[in-house]
C-alpha cells in the first residue's frame, strides 16, 4: 500500500507502478465519480501532471493522460466539464506544499510519452444499461441492445424495431453529452456507408437520443467506454478504431439545427451564450 493524498470527492493512493483514485460516496460527490468507483491509472498511462491554483482557497493537482490511453476519456472527447474530470483531486490550499510533493514524485517516475498503442486504463465493468429519450441501451460485453419506447422513438426507429449490434459489428462509438444540445449516443458500424447512416440521430436506428433526464452523463459515459473498450480488444492489434469521431454533416442538416436552435433562442429557452456557443459549434462541423 503507498501513500494517500485526500482532497474532497477523491484520494489518491500513490503505489510503484500506478495510482489508486477512489471516489467518495455522498450527495456532494460528482455522480459520474460515484459510479466510477475507482480508477487505477498506470504510470505509463501518464502524459504529465499539474498543480494550480483552484477556487475559494484551493488547489488541484491533476494527471494528464496520454491520447489513447483510457476509453472514458476517448469516449468523452474533452467535453466534460471541469467539475467532472475524474482525474483532478481538488484539496484546501494548506496542502499545497504536500502535492507539490506528490506531483514531482510523480513526475519522476513518467517516462512514456505520445499516444497510447491501446487502453491502459480498464473500462467500466459490464452489463451497463441507461434509459434514453427514445430508448433503453444495455450491453452485456458482446452486444449492444437498443429496445424503444413508444413514447420516443420515431417513426423510423419503429418501422425498423429493436435492434441489437454484435461488437464485432462495430468500428466505434460516438458520444455527445447529454449536457449539452443534442446529445446522443451512436454507434459506428463496419460496413456502414454514408448512405446508411443517417444524418439525424433520431432517425438512426443505430443511435439512441438523450433528453433532459434521459442519458445522463454518469450512465451513458461509462456505456459508450466499455463499448469503446470491447470494440478495441476485438480490433486487429487494437488501432485504428475511431474514439467518439463524430462525422462532417450535411450543410442542409446543419442549416436546419441553427434554425432551430433560434427558434428555442427567441423563445427564450435558450441563453445568449448557449446560443452562440452552440451555434459555433455547429458551424464547425461544416
Amino acid at each position: 500500500m503507498g501513500d494517500v493524498l485526500a482532497g474532497f470527492h477523491a484520494a489518491w493512493e500513490f503505489e510503484s507502478d500506478s495510482v489508486l483514485i477512489r471516489y467518495e460516496r455522498g450527495i456532494r460527490t460528482p455522480k459520474l465519480f460515484q459510479a466510477l468507483g475507482e480508477r487505477r491509472v498506470p504510470l505509463e498511462a501518464i502524459a504529465g501532471v499539474t498543480l494550480t491554483p483552484g477556487r475559494r482557497g484551493t488547489v488541484v493537482l491533476r494527471v494528464e493522460l496520454r491520447p489513447g490511453a483510457d476509453p472514458l476519456m476517448e469516449a468523452a472527447a474533452g467535453q466534460l466539464k471541469e467539475g467532472g474530470d475524474p482525474y483532478r483531486l481538488v484539496l484546501p490550499a494548506e496542502r499545497e506544499t504536500l502535492a507539490e510533493y506528490y506531483a514531482d514524485e510523480l513526475r519522476a517516475q513518467l517516462k512514456a510519452s505520445g499516444a497510447a498503442d491501446e487502453f491502459l486504463v480498464g473500462a467500466p465493468d459490464v452489463p451497463l444499461s441507461f434509459k434514453a429519450y427514445d430508448g433503453k441501451a444495455s450491453f452485456d460485453g458482446e452486444n449492444v441492445r437498443f429496445r424503444w419506447f413508444w413514447t420516443g422513438a420515431s417513426s423510423a426507429k419503429w418501422k425498423a424495431g429493436d435492434q441489437s449490434f454484435a461488437v464485432a459489428e462495430l468500428s466505434g462509438v460516438e458520444w455527445r453529452s447529454p449536457e449539452v444540445f443534442e446529445g446522443h449516443l451512436r454507434l459506428l458500424r463496419r460496413d456502414a456507408v454514408d448512405a446508411d447512416q443517417p444524418a439525424q440521430v433520431d432517425h438512426d436506428p443505430a443511435a439512441v437520443v438523450f433528453g433532459l433526464g434521459y442519458g445522463p452523463v454518469h450512465e451513458s459515459l461509462p456505456f459508450a467506454a466499455a463499448v469503446l473498450s470491447a470494440v478495441r480488444d476485438r480490433s486487429a492489434g487494437g488501432a485504428a478504431v475511431p474514439a467518439a469521431a463524430v462525422p462532417r454533416r450535411d450543410p442542409a442538416d446543419i442549416a436546419e439545427r441553427i434554425r432551430h436552435l433560434g427558434e428555442l433562442h427567441q423563445a427564450g429557452l435558450v441563453t445568449d451564450e448557449e446560443f452562440s456557443s452552440k451555434k459555433a459549434e455547429l458551424l464547425a462541423e461544416l
